[in-house]
Protein backbone atom coordinates (compact mmCIF):
# COMPACT_ATOMS: atom_id res chain seq x y z
CA UNK A 1 0.00 0.00 0.00
CA UNK A 2 0.62 3.44 -0.76
CA UNK A 3 2.36 5.89 2.23
CA UNK A 4 -0.44 7.60 3.16
CA UNK A 5 -0.14 11.39 4.49
CA UNK A 6 -2.66 12.08 7.17
CA UNK A 7 -3.80 15.31 8.79
CA UNK A 8 -5.43 14.24 12.11
CA UNK A 9 -7.32 16.52 14.71
CA UNK A 10 -6.45 14.69 17.44
CA UNK A 11 -6.03 15.88 21.30
CA UNK A 12 -8.23 12.47 22.85
CA UNK A 13 -7.56 9.29 24.02
CA UNK A 14 -9.51 8.22 21.13
CA UNK A 15 -6.70 9.94 18.50
CA UNK A 16 -3.92 8.33 20.36
CA UNK A 17 -5.21 5.09 19.77
CA UNK A 18 -5.75 6.10 16.20
CA UNK A 19 -1.67 7.19 15.50
CA UNK A 20 -1.14 3.68 17.66
CA UNK A 21 -3.11 1.95 15.15
CA UNK A 22 -2.27 4.02 12.04
CA UNK A 23 1.72 3.12 12.68
CA UNK A 24 1.21 -0.32 13.22
CA UNK A 25 -0.93 -1.40 10.27
CA UNK A 26 -0.50 1.22 7.42
CA UNK A 27 2.59 2.83 6.14
CA UNK A 28 1.81 6.49 7.16
CA UNK A 29 2.94 9.95 7.98
CA UNK A 30 0.63 11.45 10.65
CA UNK A 31 0.19 15.24 11.43
CA UNK A 32 -1.36 15.66 14.47
CA UNK A 33 -3.19 18.35 15.86
CA UNK A 34 -4.15 19.14 19.26
CA UNK A 35 -5.11 22.63 21.54
CA UNK A 36 -2.73 21.72 24.09
CA UNK A 37 1.49 21.02 24.37
CA UNK A 38 0.28 17.97 26.80
CA UNK A 39 -1.71 16.36 23.97
CA UNK A 40 0.82 17.40 21.85
CA UNK A 41 3.71 15.62 24.03
CA UNK A 42 1.22 11.95 24.12
CA UNK A 43 0.39 12.13 20.06
CA UNK A 44 4.25 11.89 19.77
CA UNK A 45 4.25 9.19 22.37
CA UNK A 46 2.27 7.36 20.65
CA UNK A 47 3.87 7.85 17.10
CA UNK A 48 2.45 11.25 15.45
CA UNK A 49 5.35 12.41 13.06
CA UNK A 50 4.62 15.81 13.75
CA UNK A 51 2.60 17.83 15.57
CA UNK A 52 1.38 21.43 15.80
CA UNK A 53 -0.04 22.37 19.59
CA UNK A 54 -2.46 25.03 19.30
CA UNK A 55 -5.95 25.72 18.29
CA UNK A 56 -6.43 26.14 14.21
CA UNK A 57 -8.74 28.48 13.20
CA UNK A 58 -9.68 27.48 9.41
CA UNK A 59 -7.54 29.56 7.36
CA UNK A 60 -5.08 27.98 9.04
CA UNK A 61 -5.55 24.60 8.65
CA UNK A 62 -6.54 25.45 4.62
CA UNK A 63 -2.54 26.84 4.63
CA UNK A 64 -1.49 23.65 6.13
CA UNK A 65 -3.55 21.47 3.59
CA UNK A 66 -2.23 23.75 1.07
CA UNK A 67 1.04 23.13 1.27
CA UNK A 68 1.37 19.68 1.98
CA UNK A 69 0.12 16.64 -0.35
CA UNK A 70 -2.53 15.12 2.65
CA UNK A 71 -4.05 11.79 1.15
CA UNK A 72 -6.74 12.13 4.35
CA UNK A 73 -7.94 14.05 7.12
CA UNK A 74 -8.86 12.27 10.06
CA UNK A 75 -10.91 14.15 12.50
CA UNK A 76 -10.75 12.66 16.49
CA UNK A 77 -11.83 15.59 18.49
CA UNK A 78 -13.68 15.21 21.42
CA UNK A 79 -17.65 14.73 20.71
CA UNK A 80 -18.73 18.62 21.86
CA UNK A 81 -15.40 19.99 20.04
CA UNK A 82 -18.68 20.58 16.97
CA UNK A 83 -17.34 23.92 15.78
CA UNK A 84 -13.85 22.36 14.64
CA UNK A 85 -15.92 19.01 12.92
CA UNK A 86 -17.54 21.76 10.81
CA UNK A 87 -14.41 23.57 10.24
CA UNK A 88 -12.66 19.87 9.06
CA UNK A 89 -15.26 18.88 7.10
CA UNK A 90 -15.30 22.64 5.05
CA UNK A 91 -11.78 22.69 4.54
CA UNK A 92 -11.99 18.44 2.88
CA UNK A 93 -14.43 20.01 0.62
CA UNK A 94 -12.52 22.59 -0.51
CA UNK A 95 -9.25 21.30 -0.49
CA UNK A 96 -11.02 17.69 -1.87
CA UNK A 97 -9.48 15.27 0.72
CA UNK A 98 -11.15 12.47 1.75
CA UNK A 99 -12.47 12.87 5.90
CA UNK A 100 -13.40 10.49 8.28
CA UNK A 101 -15.13 11.47 11.57
CA UNK A 102 -13.91 9.11 14.43
CA UNK A 103 -16.91 9.10 16.65
CA UNK A 104 -17.06 7.18 20.03
CA UNK A 105 -20.15 5.78 20.19
CA UNK A 106 -22.90 7.15 22.54
CA UNK A 107 -23.19 5.00 25.60
CA UNK A 108 -26.00 2.29 25.92
CA UNK A 109 -29.01 3.94 27.64
CA UNK A 110 -28.87 0.91 29.86
CA UNK A 111 -25.59 1.75 30.70
CA UNK A 112 -26.20 5.38 31.75
CA UNK A 113 -29.80 4.77 33.51
CA UNK A 114 -30.54 6.71 36.91
CA UNK A 115 -33.72 7.51 38.98
CA UNK A 116 -31.76 11.20 39.32
CA UNK A 117 -30.55 11.51 35.72
CA UNK A 118 -31.08 14.96 33.96
CA UNK A 119 -30.63 15.61 30.43
CA UNK A 120 -29.75 19.03 29.32
CA UNK A 121 -28.26 20.58 25.89
CA UNK A 122 -25.78 22.89 27.33
CA UNK A 123 -23.81 24.05 30.18
CA UNK A 124 -25.94 26.90 30.19
CA UNK A 125 -29.32 25.43 30.64
CA UNK A 126 -27.61 22.85 33.60
CA UNK A 127 -26.46 25.86 35.31
CA UNK A 128 -30.05 27.18 35.24
CA UNK A 129 -31.23 24.24 36.41
CA UNK A 130 -28.71 23.83 39.30
CA UNK A 131 -29.93 27.47 40.26
CA UNK A 132 -33.43 26.29 40.23
CA UNK A 133 -33.18 22.96 41.81
CA UNK A 134 -30.37 21.97 43.65
CA UNK A 135 -29.20 26.02 44.43
CA UNK A 136 -27.97 24.89 48.50
CA UNK A 137 -26.09 22.15 47.49
CA UNK A 138 -22.34 21.37 46.24
CA UNK A 139 -21.94 20.82 42.47
CA UNK A 140 -19.28 18.50 41.07
CA UNK A 141 -18.43 19.42 37.89
CA UNK A 142 -16.40 16.50 35.49
CA UNK A 143 -16.61 17.94 32.61
CA UNK A 144 -13.02 19.87 31.61
CA UNK A 145 -12.30 23.34 32.17
CA UNK A 146 -13.63 24.76 28.97
CA UNK A 147 -17.14 24.26 30.06
CA UNK A 148 -16.96 25.60 33.72
CA UNK A 149 -17.45 29.45 32.76
CA UNK A 150 -20.84 28.30 31.91
CA UNK A 151 -21.84 26.46 34.94
CA UNK A 152 -20.37 29.30 37.60
CA UNK A 153 -22.67 31.85 35.68
CA UNK A 154 -25.55 30.61 37.95
CA UNK A 155 -23.68 28.30 40.54
CA UNK A 156 -21.91 30.21 43.56
CA UNK A 157 -18.60 29.26 42.98
CA UNK A 158 -17.94 28.08 46.96
CA UNK A 159 -20.46 25.26 46.24
CA UNK A 160 -18.30 24.70 42.65
CA UNK A 161 -16.34 21.64 42.71
CA UNK A 162 -14.38 21.02 39.51
CA UNK A 163 -11.84 17.67 38.82
CA UNK A 164 -9.48 18.94 35.88
CA UNK A 165 -6.35 17.11 34.47
CA UNK A 166 -3.28 19.19 36.31
CA UNK A 167 -1.76 21.06 33.17
CA UNK A 168 -0.91 25.05 33.67
CA UNK A 169 -3.80 25.74 31.10
CA UNK A 170 -6.72 24.01 32.90
CA UNK A 171 -5.05 25.62 36.28
CA UNK A 172 -5.19 28.95 34.84
CA UNK A 173 -8.86 29.02 33.48
CA UNK A 174 -9.71 28.18 37.13
CA UNK A 175 -7.56 30.83 38.97
CA UNK A 176 -8.78 33.54 35.91
CA UNK A 177 -12.87 32.21 36.85
CA UNK A 178 -11.97 32.73 40.97
CA UNK A 179 -13.14 28.65 41.75
CA UNK A 180 -11.31 27.97 45.39
CA UNK A 181 -7.98 26.58 45.50
CA UNK A 182 -9.36 23.93 47.84
CA UNK A 183 -12.26 22.85 45.27
CA UNK A 184 -9.88 21.90 42.70
CA UNK A 185 -9.24 17.90 42.23
CA UNK A 186 -6.80 16.89 39.77
CA UNK A 187 -7.36 13.28 37.32
CA UNK A 188 -4.81 11.01 35.67
CA UNK A 189 -6.94 9.30 32.85
CA UNK A 190 -10.14 8.03 33.27
CA UNK A 191 -11.35 8.06 36.93
CA UNK A 192 -13.11 4.55 38.58
CA UNK A 193 -16.66 4.24 40.10
CA UNK A 194 -14.83 3.66 43.11
CA UNK A 195 -12.53 6.90 42.76
CA UNK A 196 -15.70 9.23 41.62
CA UNK A 197 -17.66 7.88 44.89
CA UNK A 198 -14.67 8.89 47.15
CA UNK A 199 -14.34 12.14 45.35
CA UNK A 200 -18.35 12.99 45.98
CA UNK A 201 -17.92 12.22 49.56
CA UNK A 202 -15.14 14.31 49.89
CA UNK A 203 -16.66 16.90 48.27
CA UNK A 204 -20.11 16.75 49.56
CA UNK A 205 -21.52 17.04 46.35
CA UNK A 206 -25.39 16.64 45.89
CA UNK A 207 -25.44 16.95 42.25
CA UNK A 208 -22.53 15.84 39.76
CA UNK A 209 -22.31 17.51 36.04
CA UNK A 210 -20.38 15.91 32.92
CA UNK A 211 -21.12 15.47 29.28
CA UNK A 212 -22.20 12.43 27.08
CA UNK A 213 -18.49 11.20 26.28
CA UNK A 214 -19.01 8.00 26.54
CA UNK A 215 -17.32 4.88 27.63
CA UNK A 216 -13.83 6.69 26.59
CA UNK A 217 -14.68 9.11 28.87
CA UNK A 218 -15.89 7.24 31.52
CA UNK A 219 -19.24 8.25 31.75
CA UNK A 220 -20.12 4.52 33.17
CA UNK A 221 -18.23 4.99 36.15
CA UNK A 222 -19.45 8.34 37.05
CA UNK A 223 -23.41 7.26 36.64
CA UNK A 224 -22.75 4.01 38.65
CA UNK A 225 -21.12 6.31 41.27
CA UNK A 226 -24.39 8.50 41.46
CA UNK A 227 -26.07 5.67 41.53
CA UNK A 228 -24.50 4.07 44.92
CA UNK A 229 -24.76 7.63 46.34
CA UNK A 230 -27.53 8.56 45.32
CA UNK A 231 -26.75 11.92 43.48
CA UNK A 232 -28.72 13.69 41.09
CA UNK A 233 -26.21 13.54 38.06
CA UNK A 234 -26.57 15.89 34.86
CA UNK A 235 -25.90 14.55 31.38
CA UNK A 236 -25.20 17.28 28.89
CA UNK A 237 -26.38 15.94 25.46
CA UNK A 238 -24.07 15.71 22.04
CA UNK A 239 -24.41 19.06 19.83
CA UNK A 240 -25.41 17.62 15.99
CA UNK A 241 -23.24 18.73 13.52
CA UNK A 242 -25.41 19.57 10.63
CA UNK A 243 -22.72 18.94 8.06
CA UNK A 244 -21.95 15.93 9.04
CA UNK A 245 -22.51 12.27 6.81
CA UNK A 246 -23.34 9.49 8.38
CA UNK A 247 -20.83 7.57 6.03
CA UNK A 248 -18.41 9.41 7.08
CA UNK A 249 -18.80 8.27 10.40
CA UNK A 250 -16.58 5.27 11.80
CA UNK A 251 -17.03 4.30 15.31
CA UNK A 252 -14.08 2.11 15.93
CA UNK A 253 -10.83 0.70 14.95
CA UNK A 254 -11.79 -2.16 12.65
CA UNK A 255 -14.11 0.07 11.28
CA UNK A 256 -11.90 2.49 10.51
CA UNK A 257 -9.47 -0.04 9.18
CA UNK A 258 -12.20 -0.87 6.92
CA UNK A 259 -12.96 2.55 5.63
CA UNK A 260 -8.91 3.44 4.76
CA UNK A 261 -8.66 0.12 2.24
CA UNK A 262 -11.91 1.25 0.53
CA UNK A 263 -10.23 4.56 -0.08
CA UNK A 264 -6.69 3.42 -1.04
Amino acid sequence: MQKLNIFLLGGTRDSINIIKYLKENFNTYILTTTTTEYGSSLAIEAGSDDTIAKPLPKKDILEILEKSNFDLIIDATHPFASHITGTAIECSKIMKIPYIRFERPISDDGSINHDKLHKVNSFVDAGKLISKNFNQFNVLHLAGTNTIEDVVKSVPKENFYARILKIDISIKKCEDLEIPKENISFMNGVSSAEENIELIKKTNAKVVISKESGKTGGLPEKIEACKKLNVDFILITRPVVSTLNENDIVRSLEELNNKLRTYF
